[in-house]
């Protein structure tokens, strides 16, 4: 089995490799930037910084070998790089994370803008708009993930620009955004899930190059990662509401 997916030349995977971590530095530094804005210590910021990069780290690392073991490549339902890397991530993200008392405490801390511009790296979805162009991925699949992830990476740098300048109605604008760019994360999942479906009913190769590495990443990480975004930046909308009503 080769390292990398043939489906794309070498050169289009080699820079997927070295531009998707940029999503990993970009959470943590939020992360960062929040506690020592919450005062946590002097080593706290760079070891809660530290941590986050080196759990994802292992993560993709895992991602890695299980998609070279050759699991993934196999159309089913549900598929199995959502069973076996998005599930489960999700499910810890919410199920640990989001219970833990240190998360609560930079979530408080962290700037609201800080939160959004993370989104910023959804212009990975411009891979599967690549990955379309050399007759990796179905079309439809490909323009709903590829036009709605770059639809919400750029719409993160207008919205966070708003409530950075404190504009009016900047919250309002954030609520709606937070919707659509929630809304698309789900659209491409269910597509994934209709898209593979076809794939099995009709012989065809629906999504499983997406499977392949490097591009396994991408389902591994990037749909837990913005759903909980997503639900954080409601949460952080909350506490801001309470602390203006107190």
């Amino acid at each position: 089995m080769n390292i990398l997916t043939s489906a794309v030349p070498v050169w289009v995977s080699i820079l997927f490799i070295f531009t998707f971590p940029i999503s990993v530095f970009l959470i943590a530094s939020v992360a960062k930037e929040a506690a020592i804005k919450a005062e946590l210590g002097h080593e706290a910021p760079l070891s809660i910084y530290r941590k986050i990069v080196l759990f994802c780290a292992f993560y993709f690392i895992y991602a890695a070998l299980m998609s070279y073991t050759g699991i993934f490549q196999v159309n089913a339902l549900p598929p199995r790089i959502l069973l076996f890397t998005t599930l489960p991530l999700l499910v810890f993200y919410l199920a640990v994370v989001y219970r833990s008392k240190i998360y609560n405490t930079l979530l408080e801390n962290a700037r609201l803008e800080s939160l959004i511009r993370v989104h910023t790296f959804r212009f990975v979805g411009a891979f599967f708009i690549i990955s379309y162009a050399y007759g990796a991925l179905p079309k439809t699949f490909a323009l709903v993930g590829g036009i709605g992830d770059i639809f919400a990476a750029t719409t993160a740098i207008f919205v966070a620009n708003a409530v950075e300048k404190r504009k009016e109605n900047a919250h309002k604008l954030v609520f709606i955004w937070n919707i659509i760019g929630l809304w698309d994360i789900v659209n491409v999942l269910v597509s994934a899930i209709v898209t593979t479906k076809y794939a099995i009913e009709n012989g065809t190769q629906g999504v499983i190059e997406m499977a392949n590495f490097p591009f396994c990443w991408i389902a591994a990480f990037a749909p837990a990662t913005i759903v909980f975004l997503h639900i954080s930046i409601f949460k952080k909308l909350k506490m801001m509401k309470q602390t203006q009503n107190n």
